[in-house]
């Protein structure tokens, strides 16, 4: 069987602009849980993706251990978007993220505060108080949250490249599970970079939030974990593509009643005699 290696063409549209960075992909995608280090890079490149998340906790290029893994990740060309994985506190994340920045090279954080261990739901008062520290020390914060609405405003307040709020419980892949909140959230904040990072499962779950107008997709389990990650890193590619496609392109209304696409009223019958 045949395996993509390249990004499917329609993968890469208008170019966009987040943290005063110009791209074109409005895929982001995480590094870990893959079969192996190749398996990874092949995904990556199928994707199309300019961005790339790693995580502080699993990766420090400077280590030993992760030196080659570290080469394998540059070697691929994508902006690095270090995040505070694992962190239970703003303190916490705070100091990995100043960490981050000194080992990647970048203001670029991810920004994570774990409030449960069970659903791994952020703690969302803890996400506000790192991002305001963070946003004052010059980092590009792009915060993980929940699809609350206050919490999302108090982010952008707070100075966020990107408010990311969750489709759904980290890791479940169960897709959009209160598409309301989200189509509220961006109607809410229409100038605020919004990327939906966690819990999409199956490309048409990327379609249907790039649908409601999205800025972008992050995510990780659902191609690494995919029984082969590089054809669903490309379907993703693909879905992400035709969500924002079809977002630009202004969907219909929806209608409480049928409309039949060829009217007869106006129109001649012939009648058989």
């Amino acid at each position: 069987m045949d395996t993509p290696t390249t990004a499917s063409p329609i993968a890469h549209g208008q170019p966009w602009t987040v943290a005063g960075t110009t791209i074109s992909s409005r895929f982001f995608l995480g590094t870990s849980h893959y079969p192996s280090p190749q398996v990874m890079s092949d995904a990556v490149r199928a994707s199309g993706t300019e961005v790339l998340t790693v995580g502080l906790r699993r990766l420090q290029p400077e280590s030993g251990g992760g030196n080659s893994f570290w080469q394998r990740i540059q070697a691929l060309g994508c902006h690095i978007l270090p995040n505070t994985a694992g962190c239970h506190s703003a303190e916490e994340a705070i100091t990995l993220a100043q960490m981050a920045r000194e080992i990647f090279g970048t203001t670029w954080i991810k920004l994570e505060v774990v409030g449960d261990d069970y659903t791994l739901q952020p703690d969302t008062h803890g996400t506000v108080h790192a991002a305001t520290v963070l946003a004052k020390e010059g980092f590009a914060v792009f915060a993980y949250t929940t699809d609350d609405l206050v919490i999302a405003q108090r982010l952008r307040d707070a100075g966020c490249a990107a408010v990311m709020p969750w489709a759904a419980p980290i890791g479940t892949g169960r897709g959009p599970l209160n598409p309301f909140a989200l189509e509220t959230m961006r109607r809410r904040l229409p100038d605020t970079v919004l990327v939906v990072d966690a819990g999409l499962g199956r490309p048409s779950h990327a379609a249907a939030v790039m649908e409601l107008g999205f800025d972008a997709v992050l995510l990780n389990t659902a191609v690494a974990q995919a029984g082969d990650p590089v054809r669903m890193a490309r379907a993703f590619a693909d879905g992400v593509a035709a969500g924002r496609a079809a977002y630009e392109s202004t969907p219909m209304p929806e209608r409480a009643a049928a409309q039949a696409s060829t009217p007869t009223v106006g129109v001649p019958f012939w009648h058989a005699p």
